[in-house]
């Protein structure tokens, strides 16, 4: 459709602007790549990094354990591991305990010495086997007390080791655990300052999108408008009259061409 003369210089005006425009080519890096993509957030990076140190934290607790109950690289617990637990007061106690036993079983001796004195049988025979058979009761008494101290304190050491194990075990499970919530919590921090960054640099590309393809828009509004002009202009334009004389030569024709067919 051809263009009224009152729009012809909005259509050159519009020609211009529309090969201005789609000469330079859009530089989409202004709304586009990775510099529109956040970035991780320092608590995301902290959080990574405590949980990569805080991995194998538990081993120094395991080696400990392993060292202590025999289940190591080696098979075999580390030597005195039980003597470790032992109460520094237990030989004393041990010692005190065989020398009041010992003190005791001396009246003894001295009661068969007086009793063969009194018999008049002192430094005989009877006396002799008699001392020599409280000897023997002494000694399996005295092994005896000493060994049931012995296994007394062996017991209080495994029982205290045992609690230092569960200990170190509750130790490291803690640990891990408040190390594990640390982590999470930081992450979850940093996501949601994350989203946000994203949010941001989201709402800039978008402008940046807008501002870059904001002439096309225009020139398409533009050319819209002259296209309704032009059209508006059409439908009211007045429809041509045709001129007396040309009416007539038309009828002329018209009868010049129908006499022509009935006498040609």
């Amino acid at each position: 459709m051809a263009l009224p003369d009152y729009l012809q210089e909005a259509g050159k005006d519009y020609a211009r602007q529309l090969t201005a425009t789609t000469s330079a080519p859009i530089n989409t890096g202004t709304f586009t790549g990775r510099s529109f993509v956040a970035g991780e957030d320092p608590l995301q990076t902290s959080a990574i990094q405590d949980a990569t140190a805080g991995l194998g934290s538990y081993q120094p607790y395991l080696t400990q354990a392993q060292t202590l109950t025999g289940t190591g690289a080696g098979g075999a617990g580390s030597a005195g591991s039980i003597a470790s637990f032992m109460s520094p007061y237990q030989t004393g106690v041990i010692d005190e305990s065989l020398r009041q036993f010992d003190l005791s079983r001396q009246a003894g001796m001295q009661n068969i010495a007086d009793n063969a004195f009194t018999a008049g049988a002192f430094g005989g025979g009877r006396q002799g086997a008699l001392e020599g058979q409280y000897m023997a009761d002494t000694t399996a008494a005295r092994t005896g007390i000493a060994a049931q101290l012995q296994q007394q304190a062996f017991q209080d050491a495994t029982t205290r080791r045992a609690s230092d194990l569960q200990n170190q075990f509750a130790l490291s499970n803690f640990q891990r655990a408040g190390l594990a919530g640390d982590v999470a919590t930081q992450g979850n921090l940093g996501a949601f300052r994350q989203g946000l960054n994203q949010q941001q640099l989201q709402a800039d590309a978008d402008a940046a999108r807008t501002a870059a393809y904001e002439p096309y828009q225009r020139l398409q509004q533009y050319g819209t408008g002259i296209n309704q002009a032009a059209a508006l202009g059409a439908m009211s334009a007045p429809l041509p009259q045709s001129s007396p004389f040309a009416t007539g030569l038309s009828t002329a024709l018209g009868i010049g061409g129908l006499f022509g067919k009935l006498y040609g």
